[in-house]
């Protein structure tokens, strides 16, 4: 029987096969250890690259003065800890995160409140098929990109946003959301890296509805949660194009200046007016961490408003799932994967429960295999099971050749497919991955 507890457990790739992963304090990270991988987004870090051989003092003061506490190192590679010294086994995470994530089917829904905006025109909201909602978000992520494109210029120039405009924006993405809340989602992944910080905007409002409407906010309170996911990264219209866009490590000041965007956003907000106070919190607090170490305020826990902490879950996970000009991102269930290992010092637990339901243990884009030996892409969720989706089935493992598309819908009655691993994009690099399952060209927007 298929549990959220084994779909959820990490596979070690082939490829891995010889390293030896210990997960110990950033304190006691010393010269000679080979760092394997930050916990945390790289987001949180300076460095472009996460695995490398630590020598250079200057990059362990660095790495130390940095907001993440824990950081995974091969033994294989480079030094051991010290004996006695804490440290916790790649199997030791797996354990517990089995055991956490196998409880979540059975969680009841947890009860949330944001303020109450007056309520938007009643609008068509009718479901649709993921097909046509997928040719209807295409339409709205052109429309949104250029939107956004024009909120920052004008944000640049120092002018007013256009509230008005911005909650038409919201939405459109919100009823697109709520007709289908896999369509738009998916699709805003499939975005260059030059077009990220305008894309990562329209992502984040989508995600934002779909996590209210987890969290069985009304809809007025959904629009607002958009409304922040829209605006919460106004900010980097005051930072530089070419650090965004670094491809390589940043320096100190650099790294300075692009932490400083959650205050500017705040304060061009604040100065147009016109915004409610939520989606100004939002904006100002969406890189805290439940455990203090965020910024700009260091607040934690009940501390971060519920908005916030939900934008730092859907701000992060979108983040993670992005090409960026310095890495390419991580397949979506992975991504998952690895913020489950975040959470006690990242996010609220609850809210990341409530946003795995919301986009499923395997989001559309996922790469998984199937008992039968193929493999295929993850292109609808089943509305009642988060361990059923319905696959695009292309390749045999057992010929090691592709194969005619197939649509498996796991939840079908009969139906003797199971999902039993989650596949490395970056092993396979199937070149039209993305094609298979949302039917556009990869970068499409």
């Amino acid at each position: 029987m298929v549990t959220i507890a084994n779909v959820c457990k990490r596979r070690v790739f082939e490829s891995r096969a010889s390293v030896m992963l210990k997960r110990i304090q950033i304190q006691h990270l010393t010269l000679g250890m080979y760092l394997h991988e930050f916990c945390g987004s790289w987001m949180e870090h300076p460095f472009w690259r996460a695995k490398f051989l630590l020598k250079d003092p200057k990059d362990l003061a660095r790495i130390q003065s940095t907001a993440i506490h824990e950081c995974w190192i091969d033994t294989s590679k480079g030094l051991d800890v010290a004996s006695g010294t804490a440290s916790v086994s790649r199997e030791e995470v797996d354990a517990q995160i089995e055991t956490d994530f196998s409880r979540l089917e059975d969680l009841p829904p947890i009860k949330v409140s944001l303020p109450v905006p007056p309520p938007p025109p009643v609008r068509s909201r009718t479901p649709t098929d993921m097909r046509s909602e997928l040719t209807m978000a295409a339409a709205i992520c052109v429309k949104s990109k250029q939107a956004v494109v024009s909120m920052f210029n004008e944000a640049r120039m120092g002018r007013a946003v256009d509230s008005a405009a911005a909650q038409s924006l919201v939405e459109e993405i919100s009823d697109s959301v709520t007709r289908n809340p896999g369509a738009l989602i998916s699709l805003a992944r499939l975005k260059t890296a030059d077009d990220y910080t305008y894309m990562h905007s329209v992502a984040v409002c989508a995600l934002m509805v779909a996590l209210a409407r987890q969290l069985r906010l009304n809809d007025e309170q959904a629009r607002l949660a958009g409304m922040a996911g829209l605006l919460h990264d106004l900010g980097k219209a005051a930072i530089p194009l070419a650090v965004l866009n670094k491809p390589g490590k940043l320096t100190d000041k650099e790294f300075t200046v692009v932490r400083s965007h959650p205050m500017e956003g705040f304060h061009m907000l604040k100065e147009g007016g016109n915004v409610p106070d939520a989606v100004l919190d939002a904006c100002l607090h969406h890189h805290e961490k439940i455990d203090g170490s965020g910024y700009p305020d260091k607040l934690q826990g009940d501390g971060i408003s519920v908005i916030a902490r939900m934008t730092a879950i859907c701000d992060v996970y979108d983040a993670i799932t992005s090409d960026r000009p310095y890495k390419s991102g991580w397949d979506p269930s992975e991504s998952l994967r690895r913020m489950a290992e975040w959470t006690t010092d990242h996010f609220d637990p609850r809210l990341f429960q409530a946003f795995v339901k919301s986009i499923g243990i395997y989001p559309v884009g996922s790469l998984v295999r199937l008992t039968s030996g193929r493999i295929g892409v993850v292109t609808e969720q089943a509305p009642t099971a988060l361990t059923t989706p319905i696959v695009n089935v292309f390749f045999s493992t057992k010929s090691d050749l592709r194969i005619p598309p197939e649509r498996v819908d796991l939840a079908a009655p009969g139906c003797t497919e199971k999902i039993v691993a989650r596949e490395d994009p970056e092993k396979w690099r199937f070149p039209d991955l993305d094609e298979l399952w949302s039917g556009f060209a990869e970068n499409a927007w």
